[in-house]
């Protein structure tokens, strides 16, 4: 399927329909081991993606496919429980899908979050990363082929795709709830399989802090459609290479549970603030 206004607008409608309440004011996607933070919405409405028309649907162990709409600190949130990603044979135009509804629905501002290999060799399993900038060296783009002004502009600014004056925001809060939070650069890879050591030391050396294979799609096209986007990694391994052990999903899992509380309460901190926030 491609992406049209008109797709967009049925795709939103049907959204809009089915919460009947306050327009949602922040769009958030939840990735792999983070899902339960949706739990917290209060007045929940709950979307099945495959209810939703033109919606891919999420085929990933821990995504649990559906959207989430409730009140979070009092805040009309609109939530995905689980996200699309290239490897799981969407376009990179499918996977961007739902922030461009997001967007027709008229939220303004997407947060992004993710499950990533760690590469900066001084953190640690287990850090939150607030990303600055991305990396993408693969080819293909959510944006391409796609050239109707009614959606976004053909050639588009990614200067600031992640709100630096945002970020400021978000660090102090962090720094009032006494959690350690870094700063960097996410590189996005195709995936499925996890990278290999040459390809996760030429990251670094191109100044990558951490590897995933989701977020960059749906920034992008958050950037096309006008939308002010923060992104948060966590730490769930370290990249192939830096340490003598296979890789496996099942600890992203595992470690995105451990990072339940420290996650949920930024979050949440976020919400509140960002919901009042205007740069």
């Amino acid at each position: 399927m491609k992406t049209t206004y008109e797709t967009l607008t049925d795709s939103a409608r049907y959204i809009s329909d089915a919460i009947n309440s306050d327009s949602p004011v922040i769009a958030i996607v939840l990735g792999s081991g983070l899902g339960d933070f949706a739990e917290r919405a209060e007045g929940k409405i709950v979307i099945p993606y495959k209810d939703i028309p033109h919606f891919p649907v999420s085929t990933v162990k821990g995504h649990r496919g559906v959207l989430v709409y409730g009140r979070v600190s009092d805040v009309p949130v609109l939530m995905m429980q689980g996200r699309f990603h290239f490897y799981e044979g969407y376009s990179m135009d499918e996977v961007a899908y739902p922030v461009r509804v997001f967007a027709r629905l008229g939220i303004k501002k997407l947060f992004l979050s993710n499950a990533a290999g760690c590469i900066n060799k001084d953190w640690n399993v287990g850090d939150l990363m607030l990303i600055k900038d991305h990396i993408k060296l693969v080819m293909d783009s959510p944006s391409r082929s796609l050239d109707d002004d009614a959606i976004g502009p053909r050639f588009f600014d990614m200067s600031d795709a992640y709100s630096k004056s945002a970020r400021s925001m978000v660090k102090e809060i962090a720094k009032a709830q006494g959690l350690a939070l870094r700063e960097g650069v996410y590189m996005f890879f195709s995936g499925p399989n996890f990278e290999t050591p040459a390809e996760i030391n030429a990251a670094r050396i191109l100044g990558a802090d951490a590897a995933g294979m989701s977020t960059v799609p749906e920034a992008i096209a958050a950037s096309q459609m006008g939308m002010e986007t923060l992104g948060i990694s966590l730490m769930t391994n370290m990249a192939a290479g830096i340490l003598e052990k296979k890789l496996d999903h099942k600890e992203v899992l595992e470690e995105g549970e451990k990072a339940k509380e420290r996650f949920s309460s930024l979050l949440e901190g976020i919400i509140k603030r960002w919901s009042e926030f205007s740069d």
